[in-house]
């Protein structure tokens, strides 16, 4: 695709005068943030009062439209349902779930656009009122070249199945000659209602030759004198030839019936058979497809497309495809004031009735304000490998380009960015990089929302995101002093330095309080307690507590011994192991053996060796609880050792 072609819109942002002052801006993933900065423009300082205020500019403001996220949700199902069509069934099978698909997409569209139009008519606020009106136009617009790209390009219907395609795409979106019916037939005298004759020619520009009928009959009645020349054109009406794709007769016997037919409506003319009266005349024309007559009827046609189909159905009701650009590009010029350039609607209009797919998407993606229905639609015609001859110059394909815009946009929203993930998950060449770029910003405002982020790292074998996420959660529990949700989170990360300052943390608190906080944590650590040696200690030191706690001495003697000898409890918390071994040194039985109890003599004679010289920071208080426990510990040793020693001498004599 070519360079952008056109300028871009300036946004103008209330309070700043960009003429006079520099402005500073931050590019963000969404938006850009937008200030005032103290430089005039020609550069030199200035004194003068600024704005203070920083202005967040979006790119994208419809994500934030309650009614349109409900289109973001839908599609998404129906993309995703897509991509799950196997690539072994060929092509041509396929084509009745991709128009299924297709016509599913414009079911969301249209849902969502009926709902707009419920509420910008039921709001009382003008601005909002206007705001949901311009979404409805966006998605009348969106809907209608969606519906023409799917008959050209996704039915690729053939000649003569083509024109009743088209006459279906009008009559959609043309719907209000339906409404203009229904108020002159409920009319007291829909004959003479001022309407009448807008509705019955309505009717047959749009090919409904069955109700223009049943709409004339009413003005028949009215006209006894006129009634020969009712029941020529109701004759000429219920004649016209329609083709049936599905029928037996081939698109060649219907060419020579309806030629007929034409001869048969323009000798009616050549004979002024309606010359008395200018409606039935005027209906006349249009049947046999004279184009100054259509061109009376602007109103009525309402656009060149509109009027395109009609003079296609009644002087070319069998066009191929290839010539529908030649018809198109004739009939804008011919509807539209030359003098005025066409609007972007038209220029995409005819890039599709040009069957130029790039084109088409490419004048969508610069009018649209936003990238989901290129992204969708690029993504349904790649499917249909209707785009395998386009790639673009950096490396990526166009469908997987705008895909990636596409969800780029919805990761800056706060609850649609799940969705995004299953976009980039079907991008195979780039998605997977933004899809780590993009985790990476996704603010973890609460413990559930982490959860969601990490469940979709973790089921995409995303390492380094994964313990990134539980760095992030461990380090604001600790900070909120969760200790159990912090350990939990570190465990989870893999992050042996973070897990030994928690577990000290854990060790501090048991000092400060006597018990430990997150029991159930703790007692369920398992494997995990090998991470780091400080939790392997914490593990093994509430095991030691519950084997007291269930008096179980002699293997809760065993297993703090170990955690002295074998230095894995840390140098500081000696004295406190030591302090627990007393309540077992003090039982009636010995519980310690003579060496088990040498080895607690050597770890109280080790930790107190540097304690010889007085601390004078500490008080004199500390000092001397520390110096009777000491004596109490070694008093206790002792007294068991000679104990230990007694009852070993005994056995074995």
């Amino acid at each position: 695709m070519e360079e952008v072609d056109v300028e871009p819109i300036t946004t103008l942002i209330p309070g700043i005068d960009f003429t006079q002052k520099h402005l500073g801006f931050v590019w963000g993933p969404g938006d850009i943030l937008v200030y005032e900065t103290k430089h005039k423009a020609s550069g030199t300082a200035s004194g003068g009062q600024g704005c203070p205020f920083v202005h967040v500019v979006r790119k994208d403001e419809d994500i934030y439209s309650p009614i349109l996220r409900k289109l973001f949700n839908e599609s998404h199902h129906i993309f995703v349902g897509l991509q799950k069509i196997k690539e072994e069934v060929p092509n041509k099978n396929k084509k009745p779930q991709f128009v299924s698909i297709s016509k599913n997409y414009r079911s969301v569209i249209r849902a969502c656009m009926e709902e707009l139009q419920q509420v910008a008519v039921s709001t009382r606020d003008a601005a909002l009122a206007t705001q949901y009106g311009n979404q409805v136009s966006i998605l009348l617009a969106v809907e209608l070249i969606w519906n023409l790209c799917e008959v050209l390009f996704i039915e690729a219907a053939p000649a003569g199945a083509l024109q009743l395609h088209l006459l279906d795409w009008v009559r959609l979106h043309k719907a209000d000659v339906d409404e203009k019916a229904r108020e002159v037939l409920q009319s007291e005298s829909p004959a003479e209602h001022s309407a009448f004759w807008d509705v019955a020619i309505s009717y047959v520009l749009q090919g409904r030759t069955d109700e223009a009928r049943q709409v004339l009959v009413k003005q028949a009645t009215l006209q006894p004198a006129a009634r020969a020349m009712f029941k020529l054109l109701d004759s000429l009406l219920m004649k016209m030839p329609i083709y049936n794709p599905g029928g037996t007769q081939t698109l060649t016997e219907f060419d020579v019936k309806w030629r007929h037919w034409h001869e048969e409506c323009d000798r009616c003319l050549q004979d002024n058979s309606f010359a008395s009266n200018r409606h039935l005349e005027a209906i006349c024309k249009i049947l046999v497809g004279d184009e100054d007559t259509l061109l009376e009827y602007k109103g009525l046609l309402g656009t060149w497309y509109h009027f395109l189909v009609t003079r296609l159905l009644y002087s070319h009701p069998t066009v191929k495809p290839t010539e529908l650009y030649y018809y198109a590009q004739s009939s804008m010029d011919m509807f539209l004031d030359t003098r005025s350039a066409p609007e972007p609607l038209d220029s995409i209009l005819l890039a599709a009735f040009e069957f130029d797919l790039h084109q088409v998407i490419k004048d969508c993606s610069i009018a649209l304000n936003n990238w989901w229905f290129v992204a969708h639609l690029t993504d349904l015609l790649d499917h249909c490998k209707l785009l395998q001859s386009h790639n673009l110059h950096f490396g990526s394909n166009l469908r997987e380009f705008l895909l990636l815009e596409y969800a780029s946009g919805l990761f800056t929203h706060h609850s649609l960015w799940q969705l995004a993930v299953d976009y980039f998950d079907h991008c195979p060449e780039f998605g997977r990089v933004y899809l780590e770029l993009q985790v990476e910003r996704v603010p973890l405002d609460t413990e559930r929302k982490a959860l969601k982020v990490l469940r979709i790292c973790e089921q995409r074998q995303m390492a380094e995101q994964v313990r990134s996420i539980c760095k992030i959660m461990a380090k604001r529990a600790l900070r909120n002093d969760r200790l159990g949700s912090a350990l939990s989170w570190s465990i989870r990360a893999k992050d042996a330095a973070f897990a030994t300052l928690i577990s000290e943390r854990f060790l501090q608190d048991y000092c400060a309080r006597g018990t430990f906080s997150d029991l159930d944590l703790i007692d369920n650590l398992g494997s995990a307690m090998l991470l780091s040696d400080r939790l392997t200690f914490l593990g093994q030191y509430r095991e030691f507590h519950k084997l007291y706690g269930e008096k179980r001495f002699n293997e809760a003697a065993t297993l703090l011994l170990s955690l002295m000898t074998a230095k894995i409890a840390p140098r500081s918390f000696w004295m406190t192991l030591l302090t627990d071994a007393l309540p077992l040194l003090e039982q009636k039985q010995v519980i310690f053996s003579a060496d088990q109890t040498y080895e607690l003599m050597h770890c109280l004679e080790e930790l107190t060796a540097g304690q010889a010289v007085p601390n004078n920071d500490r008080p004199m208080q500390e000092e001397d609880v520390e110096s009777t426990r000491i004596e109490l510990l070694r008093l206790a040793l002792a007294r068991n050792l000679a104990q230990a020693i007694v009852k070993e001498g005994t056995v074995e004599a």
